[in-house]
C-alpha cells in the first residue's frame, strides 16, 4: 500500500486545470498497482482536482477535514455537490478537533496529512504560504516530516 497525499492551490484557473488533473495522472500512474491510498482535506482546486485522480484511478480516498463546520463554513454554493460527492466516495472521513474553519485548524489538517503519508504531491507555484497552513507549510512541514 502507497499512501499519497496532496497539498495544493485552490484558486486554480481553467486553463489550468486540465494541466494539473493530467500532471496528477501522471504522478500517481505508477502507484495504480500498488493499493493506492490518497489523502486530502478536499479544498476545491488541487485537493478535488487529486481527489478524483485517486477514484479514477481505482484508489482509496481518505479524507482529513480541518474543522467541524468545514462543509458549511468554507465550501461554496457552486463546489457543493463536487465537495459532497467526494466526502461520500471516500473510505475514511477525519474532522480536527476544532469547531471552526481558520489557520490552526488547516495548520492541524496538513499536520495530519503529513504524519500519514509515503509520499506528498505538490501543486504549488514556489511561493510562501500567506499564512500558517498554506501550500507552503505543507511543503517545508513534509520536509521535516522526512528528516
Amino acid at each position: 500500500m502507497t499512501r499519497i497525499g496532496i497539498t495544493g492551490h485552490s484558486n486554480l484557473t481553467a486553463d489550468s486545470v486540465p494541466l494539473v488533473r493530467r500532471a496528477l495522472a501522471e504522478a500517481l500512474a505508477p502507484y495504480k498497482k500498488d493499493d493506492l491510498v490518497g489523502v486530502s482535506c478536499l479544498a476545491r482546486g488541487a485537493d478535488q482536482i487529486f481527489a478524483e485522480v485517486v477514484l479514477e484511478a481505482d484508489g482509496r480516498l481518505e479524507v482529513v477535514l480541518p474543522s467541524v463546520d468545514y462543509r458549511e463554513a468554507k465550501v461554496k454554493p457552486y463546489n457543493l455537490e463536487q465537495f459532497d460527492d467526494l466526502l461520500m466516495r471516500s473510505t475514511l472521513v477525519r474532522y480536527m478537533p476544532h469547531k471552526t474553519a481558520g489557520r490552526q485548524a488547516y495548520e492541524d489538517a496538513n499536520e495530519t496529512v503529513l504524519g500519514g503519508i509515503d509520499r506528498l504531491v505538490a501543486v504549488w507555484d514556489g511561493q510562501p504560504s500567506g499564512g500558517k497552513g498554506g501550500t507552503g507549510d505543507a511543503v517545508e512541514g513534509y520536509g521535516a516530516h522526512r528528516e
